[in-house]
């Protein structure tokens, strides 16, 4: 690859991969069988998306991918962003980047939860993952070993089919760091993301590795979920060890090559006054958005239950956010024509804060922004929102009143 008789594209990727290897301290590189790929319109831009034109253009053999990829959530859903009053602009650049894309055989999945709906990882397997979130899922609970490969590493990564061996691809790059004790189970979704956001403020570096104990039972597919995509969030942390729950963390002493430091304690309270920390206000709210991570059918469903037979309020908007194949499913199971007759708006394929999320606030006089994600929450106020985190019900009273 490195010679380039496998074409210009795969001698940048080695090239690059080979760089980001030297300054990281890798010894080799290691097969990857899989990769996530974040290459959303407004990260991309006019620049990203002609360089992804010219792979495309490129004769077969040389552009098409050599691992099995999907796509992270795009910047646009086409089949709603003119109700979203979205440019045309746009969405043109969104057909471009999915025509280069799809040229290189990547498939677009268009989904931060690809391990709930695509291909879960399994133990061991080694991977390139570019979103935060799916990554620390399937380094923790899945005990697969990725990095966090933005979208030029984890493209190197699908067209050379191998990443530099460093960070949590070794034994001793997933070692605990930290012991955190949670003193009262999280009860909720938010609970679990108010968890992960204190858990993530404690760490606050990539080369830390957090034990979590005092989780008397396992928690579900999507508490983990918001779990550990705020952690990744507020503390840019790709793997966490739950005792008793995460493949690799039987005990505590077999995680720590010496003796376990003190537990930092996280009570009831914690939890309580983050959420206080976003402050409550009997004010307007003017959008509710479900999404960071995209919903589960789990989720899908219980917010129908929720929106059955009532209405959102005519000065508020509930976006929902899920993956294609979830929302195919929710169309074939009638969850769909529930939700939507409520006056919700229920997005495919897409993420909120990868939507153009200032420009979006700016259409349609968006401020003012309810979530039960403490990941969304935590990135919107830098696209000029006001974010409260609310639990799931306290969410949807909130789209029903109009207010907060």
């Amino acid at each position: 690859m490195r010679a380039g008789s496998m074409g210009v594209a795969r001698r940048q990727a080695i090239e690059q991969q080979i760089q980001v290897g030297i300054a990281f301290d890798a010894e080799d590189f290691v097969e990857v069988s899989q990769v996530h790929l974040m290459a959303d319109t407004e990260s991309l831009g006019e620049a990203g998306v002609e360089y992804l034109e010219s792979i495309a253009a490129l004769p077969e053999e040389q552009r098409r991918v050599r691992v099995p990829t999907v796509t992270d959530p795009r910047g646009i859903d086409l089949c709603a962003y003119q109700k979203l009053n979205q440019p045309e602009q746009f969405a043109q650049l969104e057909r471009r980047t999915i025509a280069a894309l799809s040229a290189m055989d990547i498939l677009m999945t268009d989904t931060c939860i690809n391990y709930q709906t695509i291909m879960a990882p399994v133990r061991g397997e080694h991977l390139a993952f570019g979103d935060t979130g799916s990554t620390i899922y399937a380094n923790s609970v899945c005990g697969a070993r990725s990095n966090f490969e933005g979208g030029p590493a984890a493209l190197a990564a699908a067209l050379t089919g191998r990443v530099p061996r460093y960070g949590c691809h070794l034994d001793r790059g997933r070692r605990g760091t930290h012991v955190f004790e949670i003193k009262n189970r999280p009860q909720s979704l938010s609970d679990w993301g108010a968890l992960g956001a204190l858990v993530g403020r404690h760490t606050g570096s990539y080369w830390t590795v957090p034990v979590i104990s005092g989780i008397d039972s396992s928690p579900t597919s999507d508490e983990l979920k918001h779990f550990g995509a705020a952690l990744a969030s507020y503390g840019s942390v790709p793997l966490f060890h739950m005792l008793g729950v995460t493949p690799e963390a039987a005990d505590l002493h077999s995680l720590f090559d010496q003796h376990p430091p003190q537990p930092e304690v996280i009570t009831r309270a914690d939890i309580d006054d983050f959420y206080t920390s976003f402050g409550r206000h009997d004010d307007q709210v003017d959008v509710v958005v479900f999404a960071a991570p995209q919903l589960s059918m789990i989720e899908m469903l219980g917010l129908a239950r929720r929106l059955e037979g009532r209405r959102v309020h005519h000065k508020t908007a509930l976006l929902i956010a899920t993956s294609p194949e979830n929302k195919s499913a929710c169309d074939r199971m009638g969850i769909t024509e529930i939700i939507e007759s409520s006056g919700a708006i229920l997005l495919k394929g897409v993420c909120f804060y990868q939507m153009y999320a200032r420009e979006l606030g700016e259409a349609n006089g968006w401020k003012r922004l309810m979530s039960n994600s403490a990941k969304l929450v935590n990135i919107i106020s830098g696209y000029g929102y006001q974010p409260v985190l609310a639990t799931t019900e306290a969410c949807i009273e909130a789209a029903i009143k109009g207010r907060m």
